[in-house]
């Protein structure tokens, strides 16, 4: 894909969360039924139960870890909380869903107040199972620091979806 043209650069996913990385892992989030692209456009209504979260592959020994981050809490011009820490799921085996793996964070649904907010789903491909520890709160988790702690190396791949009130309107203020 041409640099200029990634979504992931685009939606300046690529700098506010995660730094450049070479896609090696397929993932597909499925809310609802509805697939996500990147940048698809869901209300808080469509995304408060956890997403069907699968891994593509063949070997069911490689294993990921899975973030799901918001860098715009809690509002896009003002996010003292980024990254807010949705959910988070370990020793998720290759060719299956995140229902597989072992939830280290419990799903929180999106629910922004003010502006559009990036959701943000961050695979690592882990070199073997260890123990992960949760975070003692949710806002100000760090994914970089996190990936370095934990020995998770770049990205495996990472998808977003942008999210907004219910009567919410307008641009990412």
């Amino acid at each position: 894909m041409i640099r200029g043209r990634d979504p992931l650069v685009l939606g300046q996913i690529i700098g506010d969360v995660l730094d450049p990385f070479v896609r090696s892992a397929s993932m597909r989030v499925v809310y609802n039924g509805k697939e996500l692209t990147n940048g698809t456009g869901l209300r808080p209504s469509a995304v408060e139960h956890e997403p069907w979260v699968e891994i593509g592959g063949n070997d069911q020994r490689r294993l990921y870890t899975l973030v799901m981050v918001d860098p715009d809490a809690p509002s896009p011009s003002n996010p003292t909380y980024r990254e807010y820490l949705h959910w988070l799921v370990t020793d998720i085996p290759e060719t299956a869903d995140a229902n597989f793996g072992n939830t280290i964070v419990s799903y929180e649904s999106p629910r922004p107040s003010a502006g559009i907010h990036r959701i943000v789903f961050v695979l690592f491909r882990q070199e073997t199972r260890q123990t992960v520890d949760a975070p003692g709160w949710r806002q100000n988790f760090e994914t970089r620091d996190f990936a370095a702690y934990y020995n998770l190396g770049p990205p495996a791949a990472a998808l977003y979806f942008n999210c907004q009130r219910e009567s919410g309107c307008g641009g990412r203020r």
